[in-house]
């Protein structure tokens, strides 16, 4: 080694110490290690989304009062205890969507806990194998989907919110807005005022988080003028009466009729729409949160918009969902027994 390579080899070792030293010092500096490890529990604390903690909240609520009414400890519990659980919700009529959300909730509390989640020390595999035959179960009955509701049907519901009451008008832009931008529930009620954007086509939406995007990466709709339902003249009349200070989109009204400023929860608004279908003879039961959003997807269908524009709406992952509405649709056309029945 020369005399130039020995120097650099020197202040190698010497940057390298120095680098070792710098960061030895600031992970033991006591403000430096309080705010980071602040801002590692802000971050575990944003892995799930709001709605996601509070479901889970209410979940782990239930299987503990389960739990201790039948003498069972709840944390750490036992995988056949967590598997009788989830056999009496399907018991009890809940979805295998919500039951395998019961699960992950009970196996997120026992990881806050610092507890092994049953799942993972289940080597008999009953808590699989309870959701498995409750999945096959469920799937093999006939489905309990909220129906539709067409363009049709929606301006009747629209028509039946009369007058320029405060009401009325919010609840003409939720029918509309809806349907036009295949919205789910939760979505409509998580929408912000600073989320709508008017351009000259219509209006630019941006669903900040969704079913399909727990991380929040957000996704932003377009929604037409249009000519039938005119679901940007709906929201600019709402906004007219809400104003546009920053805040929920859609806001509760107390029943003397005045503004909050809390917003609408995503079970009101099924109520809403249940409300307004039965005023055009839909049976209430048979339509919910889920019918604006499928009568989109139906409408969509029918008019023979292609899968790639109906998922730019809908924000679907799985193309297979969107085939189902499009093979609904055309059922019979082009049927191969039309030139002979």
């Amino acid at each position: 080694m020369n005399a130039v390579e020995d120097a650099a080899a020197a202040t190698g070792r010497v940057a390298g110490t120095t680098a070792a030293a710098t960061t030895s010092t600031a992970l033991v500096q006591p403000g430096g290690l309080v705010d980071e490890i602040a801002a590692a529990r802000s971050y575990r604390q944003k892995a799930k989304a709001a709605n996601t903690l509070r479901a889970y909240a209410s979940d782990w609520n239930q299987f503990e009062a389960w739990c201790n009414e039948r003498s069972l400890e709840p944390l750490p519990a036992r995988p056949e205890a967590v598997a009788t659980w989830l056999a009496a919700l399907a018991m009890a009529g809940k979805a295998d969507s919500t039951i395998t959300r019961h699960a992950a909730a009970i196996a997120w509390y026992h990881r806050r806990a610092g507890e092994v989640a049953p799942q993972h020390r289940d080597p008999r595999g009953v808590i699989a194998d309870t959701l498995a035959g409750i999945r096959r179960e469920q799937r093999s009955r006939p489905s309990a989907r909220k129906a539709a509701i067409t363009a049709a049907q929606l301006k009747a519901m629209i028509a039946e919110a009369e007058g320029e009451g405060t009401r009325a008008i919010r609840d003409r832009a939720i029918l509309a807005l809806g349907l036009a931008a295949a919205l789910r529930r939760s979505e409509l009620v998580a929408l912000q005022v600073a989320d709508v954007a008017e351009v000259n086509e219509g209006l630019k939406l941006t669903i900040r988080h969704s079913k399909t995007d727990q991380e929040g990466a957000g996704q932003v709709i377009a929604v037409p003028t249009g000519k039938e339902l005119r679901p940007v003249k709906r929201l600019e009349d709402w906004l007219a009466v809400r104003g546009r200070a920053a805040g929920p989109l859609f806001l509760q009204i107390d029943p003397q009729g005045q503004l909050t400023r809390n917003a609408m929860s995503d079970r009101s608004v099924a109520r809403l729409i249940q409300r307004y279908g039965a005023k055009i003879g839909l049976d209430p039961e048979t339509v919910g949160g889920h019918s604006l959003r499928a009568g989109f997807l139906t409408e969509a269908a029918r008019s023979k918009a292609s899968l790639a524009k109906m998922q730019e709406v809908s924000r679907q992952k799985k193309l297979e969902v969107l085939l189902g509405y499009v093979r609904s649709v055309a059922l019979f056309e082009d049927h191969a027994g039309e030139g002979f029945l």
